[in-house]
């Protein structure tokens, strides 16, 4: 059993790594939540976001609840395999991560208040892992659309990390990088949780306050 999840917990090189498929695997078409088409693409006046925090399935609930999120989807990126099946993904051989992409309205969210759900939303200390999920798809990752928002997740990463120290947690962990190719997970996955209001979440964060927005 140890060897297994020591086995999840490293990355799969891009050789080793499935094929994946040339066409999307099927997906939702409307928002469980907020009952509009899904989609991945920002209007005019939005902006776009991704993180990876852990299982997706609590990670979405705590974004959709923001206010000035127009849309939120789960899927998989940072990996080899195009088009990859959550089972794929669970394998430890496609390379990917489970990821929440974000879609929100620029004169009502900005992307400090989503880094503020990142940071406070879940342990960015764990390496591969969050809680008792393991594996290299359970990563904490931000995923940046622009060199601004790049530079955002790394000065408040900067700040996070003495008060998370403070608090006797180690080194963050967190993979900061430009965003990668997008791939929506499967249907029963969007929106998981309010489909599902009782079901799994797994995320928790470490009680440390980001210090966005108190002046720090």
């Amino acid at each position: 059993m140890f060897l297994f999840q020591r086995k999840k917990a490293e990355m799969v090189s891009a050789d080793d790594a499935l094929p994946g498929r040339a066409t999307p695997i099927p997906t939702a078409t409307t928002h469980h939540v907020f009952g509009t088409p899904l989609r991945t693409e920002p209007k005019e006046g939005e902006a776009q976001a991704m993180f990876g925090m852990g299982c997706f399935w609590g990670v979405e609930r705590m974004f959709w609840q923001v206010p000035g999120v127009t849309m939120t989807t789960v899927g998989y990126a940072g990996g080899y395999t195009p088009n990859a099946t959550y089972e794929e993904v669970c394998s430890g051989r496609t390379g990917h991560n489970e990821v929440v992409h974000v879609i929100y309205d620029t004169s009502k969210a900005t992307y400090e208040d989503l880094l503020k759900v990142f940071w406070e939303g879940h342990d960015p200390t764990q390496g591969m892992r969050q809680g008792n999920d393991v594996g290299t798809q359970y990563r904490s990752g931000i995923y940046a659309y622009s060199p601004e928002q790049k530079a955002a997740a790394e000065r408040t990463g900067a700040e996070m990390a003495p008060r998370l120290r403070a608090a006797g947690y180690g080194a963050i962990t967190t993979e900061i990088v430009d965003a990668p190719d997008y791939y929506l997970a499967e249907d029963y996955h969007q929106q998981y949780l309010s489909k599902n209001p009782n079901g799994y979440c797994g995320i928790g964060g470490t009680g440390v306050t980001c210090p966005i927005g108190t002046g720090a």
